[in-house]
């Protein structure tokens, strides 16, 4: 087996060129372009030194076994094919190449699993509990408004202080995936916990900068910063459960269905361009209806 290709290293010309007309055209996130890298390393360890475009279909199966049989998923493997088959469209169009052999090629199927969530219980005793420092003032008010507004981490990473953000309004405009921008109600408690941080920000922020959620040397707080501090508070609290800034997310979006039961609303609200990402909080709301059922219904009752 030929040895894995460090994903820091320089691509091909024509695929750093299809990479930075998917960020500059077509505004792909940060996390899809790392994806999509990884996606292209992956190819070109698999091609052992053959040029991408004599690649046949045949050739990109045998890739897909090999992927399968080195322990990767499905839904990994559905990643680099995407990527693949992206940049074989580029290579058609703009570098001669004469067919696409990643078209009809499919991944294995991954086990169907569900998105993880807090209680509302959970989520309460995760956010409750007073802040005793300044960084908990902060990370307080960064837990409220991703469970109050469902932002995704990155939306919540990029916000700025100058823009984006209305307390007196109740509202926040954030630029999900492709820039779409959104705008998504803020919650009485989020608002409280965010005038609660801007009132201290000041204190760690450098001057001129522009990100709302600052670290304690002064800049943008990450969006690995954002997911280790939340983690570090689940630990801290006893919540027993690894919670990660998705998992708010979920959790937002699983107990706003289960109350209103409007699922264009909640696409909406996460931003999801289509309705299929959003119906699978329908099973997880069918899910708590089943716990209900059981504990209720007298021909259910153990």
């Amino acid at each position: 087996m030929s040895p894995p290709l460090d994903p820091s290293s320089p691509l091909p010309a024509e695929f750093e060129a299809w990479l930075d007309w998917l960020a500059t055209q077509r505004r792909a996130s940060p996390l899809t372009l790392k994806a999509y890298r990884a996606g292209l390393h992956a190819l070109l360890r698999l091609a052992d030194g053959r040029p991408v475009v004599e690649l046949e279909v045949q050739d990109i199966r045998r890739f897909v076994a090999r992927l399968h049989g080195e322990g990767q998923q499905g839904r990994s493997i559905a990643r680099h094919l995407s990527s693949w088959r992206g940049l074989y469209r580029w290579l058609i169009r703009h570098h001669g190449a004469r067919a696409n052999p990643v078209l009809g090629v499919r991944p294995p199927k991954s086990p169907s699993t569900l998105p993880r969530v807090l209680s509302p219980e959970q989520a309460n005793a995760l956010l409750d509990p007073q802040a005793e420092s300044l960084l908990e003032v902060r990370d307080v008010a960064i837990f409220e408004l991703c469970y109050s507004s469902g932002l995704r981490v990155a939306e919540l990473a990029g916000l700025d202080v100058d823009g984006g953000l209305d307390l007196a309004a109740g509202m926040v405009i954030v630029a999900g995936k492709r820039q779409r921008q959104r705008s998504v109600p803020v919650g009485s408690k989020a608002v409280a916990a965010l005038a609660a941080w801007l009132a201290v920000r000041g204190r760690l922020a450098r001057e001129g900068e522009r990100a709302l959620f600052v670290t304690r040397s002064g800049g943008r707080l990450s969006t690995g910063g954002i997911a280790s501090r939340l983690g570090h508070r689940a630990r801290l609290l006893g919540l027993g459960v690894h919670v990660h800034p998705h998992m708010l997310r979920h959790s937002f979006a699983s107990h706003l269905l289960q109350s209103s039961g409007d699922l264009r609303a909640v696409q909406e609200l996460l931003g999801h361009a289509s309705i299929r990402s959003t119906q699978v909080y329908t099973h997880l709301d069918f899910q708590h209806l089943a716990k209900v059922y059981d504990a209720a219904h007298p021909r259910a009752r153990k």
